[in-house]
């Protein structure tokens, strides 16, 4: 199996897809073509939230700001997976996840000559993606143009404060609901039935129908953070996280229920903010 994933959108993909059928036969399944364009930390999150539920593979990675230029092409072994894309920081999230913490294999894929400097999803990343699949995940030491490598760009995501009541984090993203997701745990939420989010009082639920259509929450979502939210609403708008700066915050849909708006009682968040919680127990 191998599977895409990029920021492409239509038509780029079904080109990847074109180079790896006349390579192999084997399956190929979309993760996504519609991550954050150029925005290599939300589509590393949502990687490491998404790649760990599938079997063993293969997984072609582009999101390449730096394509055309001196970056690196990277083959990570993570356990029984392999992930290949740009160097960029976007494969080692979830390598990790992968590989349990550190325990994973870095290889530098040598090509010159690239038959586009704006399409190696295409020209490199696609024929190595097929190489890889073809050779088997455990015959990288000896594969031909794969070189073991130390040196790659990392990426990491902040850890949050805890102390007692209060938690200072940041937001990491904002997914297509409006869902803005912090660093923070969720069982700093644990015992607490309200919170204040950088001041502003709001209830702690176990999902978003515990409130009313348009009402603000924080919960924990299903990748285990706490994330800010509005039943039937966006939590980016509610909370005052600017639609602009959201890392995929990209959809209008909204089910026609008004949530609570920014312009009274804001936030001010953006991604990449730092957001404080002071908690309040449970009465």
């Amino acid at each position: 199996m191998i599977t895409l994933a990029s920021d492409f959108g239509t038509p780029y993909p079904a080109a990847m897809k074109g180079v790896l059928l006349q390579r192999t036969d084997a399956r190929l399944v979309d993760v996504a073509h519609d991550f954050p364009r150029q925005d290599v930390r939300a589509t590393a999150f949502w990687l490491r939230e998404v790649l760990p539920y599938f079997p063993p593979a293969v997984h072609l990675v582009v999101v390449d700001p730096g394509v055309g230029t001196d970056r690196a092409a990277l083959v990570v072994r993570a356990g029984e997976h392999a992930l290949v894309g740009p160097d960029n920081g976007v494969l080692i999230p979830v390598a990790r996840e992968l590989a349990d913490a550190d325990r994973f294999d870095v290889f530098r894929v040598n090509y010159e000559n690239a038959d586009s400097a704006t399409f190696h999803g295409r020209d490199v990343f696609a024929p190595a993606a097929a190489r890889v699949h073809e050779a088997g995940v455990d015959a990288l030491d000896g594969l031909e143009g794969v070189v073991p490598t130390e040196e790659f760009e990392d990426l990491r995501f902040p850890d949050p404060t805890v102390r007692d009541r209060s938690a200072t984090g940041e937001l990491l993203v904002v997914d297509d609901f409006g869902n803005a997701i912090t660093n923070v745990p969720g069982e700093f939420l644990d015992g607490v039935d309200e919170i204040e989010v950088n001041g502003l009082s709001v209830p702690v639920e176990p999902s978003y129908a515990h409130v009313g259509p348009g009402e603000r929450l924080v919960t924990v979502g299903s990748h285990g953070n706490v994330e800010l939210a509005v039943n039937r609403g966006r939590g980016d708008e509610a909370f005052g996280v600017a639609a602009s700066e959201a890392s995929g915050g990209s959809s209008d849909k909204s089910d026609g229920v008004a949530s609570e708006g920014p312009s009274d009682e804001s936030t001010g968040i953006e991604v990449g903010d730092e957001i404080r919680l002071d908690t309040r127990p449970k009465r």
